[in-house]
């Protein structure tokens, strides 16, 4: 940043040394906040859920300021897979059983929707984001294969119909990988570059009058009936305010991230592959998800990279490597990739709920929040975004669905939720090992 302009002095803000931000269309540092200002709304994080709903926000009419600690994407809506994965991180079937049929009617008729707002915006704004549709779900075992038949059956219940089983015989037209006994098509399903995805969408807003400080972390918050969120340098006084930090909310609000822990996941990027042997390794250019409990997923990328994450870390902490982290399951899936220079390699962290339901509700009939979208974050906070929107503007329906489904606080409190969320990890591990 140039001395004397925006934010001079300050402490330059950085995205992670990631693929999507080596590869960012906009590079434009937006300026931090300073001075005192209002809005209709004021949205704390520039991620998928702030901006998708400072979006909506704004095509709506209102005036909306994001205000973001760090840059535009920084978090998991910048460092993710890039998957558009439909649907929750607990079944329809789950959901019904815990919070009752009309709860799952409710979240079923909403779980596709996330993914045709990202296909909206990308249509309606012209944002170049690399959109490719299909997404593959890969079994190990022949249990997996009929719990993915089970999933299909309760999908379609729901009026979802573009899932498809794959055999082993049809294997090799997805993914040319001997782990796997066959899976499962989402033709909804798809990839995009996340970064430029909320990038776009940032820009989309501020095409309708919105305002976006970067690095302006929000050091505390009144919430009562005016809000008000101040930051170092400045204030945004409000009608209403929208709490999206999800895992990179700290300390802000503890009665909110009481109830979330972070969790990183890794992420690392092959050097451009020559274009036939990536089109050998997925010939149809589906991203894929495989189904163990701690899962790998991995993607072409549109300049032919192989996109492969994994593996998690309860805590949010960084792993001592992530390419010796991810490395052996790269090697694993694709022996013929043991040896490929690995150009990027990055963690990042996204909000656990206990339920693995998103956390959505009110701290006071003027504040907002949504966060918790444990691992399903792509799709979801677009959903969840444009529902705090119709919130705001007084159609609170769908909101109060989410808002009515509880959350609990992690047992054993901050000390002791990360090695008694490991021990639980550990057990499903085991049982994906030996096929139980």
């Amino acid at each position: 940043m140039s001395s004397g302009g925006p934010g001079a002095g300050m402490r330059q803000a950085h995205h992670a040394p990631s693929y999507y931000a080596a590869t960012a269309n906009d590079t434009a540092v937006r300026p931090a906040l300073d001075g005192n200002i209002r809005a209709d709304v004021c949205v704390i994080g520039a991620g998928f859920t702030g901006i998708s709903a400072a979006l909506s926000l704004a095509e709506r009419g209102y005036s909306v300021v994001v205000l973001e600690a760090e840059r535009i994407g920084f978090g998991a809506s910048g460092r993710n897979g890039g998957q558009i994965v439909n649907g929750y991180s607990r079944s329809l079937e789950v959901i019904g059983t815990r919070y009752g049929e009309p709860a799952a009617r409710a979240l079923g008729a909403m779980a596709l929707e996330g993914g045709r707002i990202i296909r909206e915006r990308i249509r309606t704004y012209a944002i170049d984001c690399d959109l490719v549709d299909g997404g593959f779900f890969a079994a190990f075992t022949d249990k997996q294969m009929n719990e993915l038949e089970h999933e299909q059956a309760i999908w379609r219940a729901h009026g979802h119909e573009r899932l498809r089983m794959v055999s082993r015989a049809d294997l090799p037209a997805i993914v040319r990988s001997d782990l796997y006994v066959g899976g499962m098509i989402d033709e909804a399903g798809g990839h995009i570059h996340p970064l430029n995805l909320v990038l776009g969408e940032a820009t989309a807003f501020e095409g309708h009058s919105g305002r976006i400080f970067e690095q302006s972390r929000v050091v505390s918050v009144d919430t009562g009936t005016t809000p008000v969120a101040r930051t170092d340098k400045g204030s945004v006084t409000c009608s209403f305010l929208l709490v999206c930090g999800n895992a990179y909310l700290g300390t802000l609000l503890p009665q909110i991230s009481a109830n979330m822990m972070p969790v990183s996941s890794q992420v690392m990027a092959t050097e451009p592959l020559d274009a036939d042997l990536a089109a050998e390794l997925l010939p149809a250019n589906a991203c894929v998800e495989d189904m163990n409990y701690i899962l790998d997923y991995y993607r072409r990328t549109a300049d032919n990279r192989i996109l492969f994450g994994g593996g998690v870390v309860y805590g949010g902490a960084d792993p001592a490597s992530v390419e010796g982290k991810l490395r052996p399951h790269l090697a694993r899936t694709f022996p013929g990739l043991a040896g490929a220079r690995i150009d990027y390699a990055w963690s990042g962290s996204f909000a656990l709920t206990l339920t693995r339901i998103p956390h959505v509700g009110r701290l006071t009939p003027t504040v907002y929040f949504s966060h918790g979208d444990s691992g399903h974050g792509v799709t979801t906070t677009h959903l969840l975004g444009r529902i705090l929107a119709e919130a705001v503007a007084g159609q609170a329906e769908r909101f109060d669905v989410w808002s009515r489904l509880p959350c609990y606080p992690f047992p054993g409190g901050r000390r002791l939720r990360v090695p008694l969320t490991m021990l639980g990890a550990w057990w499903y591990s085991l049982r994906d090992r030996f096929g139980l």
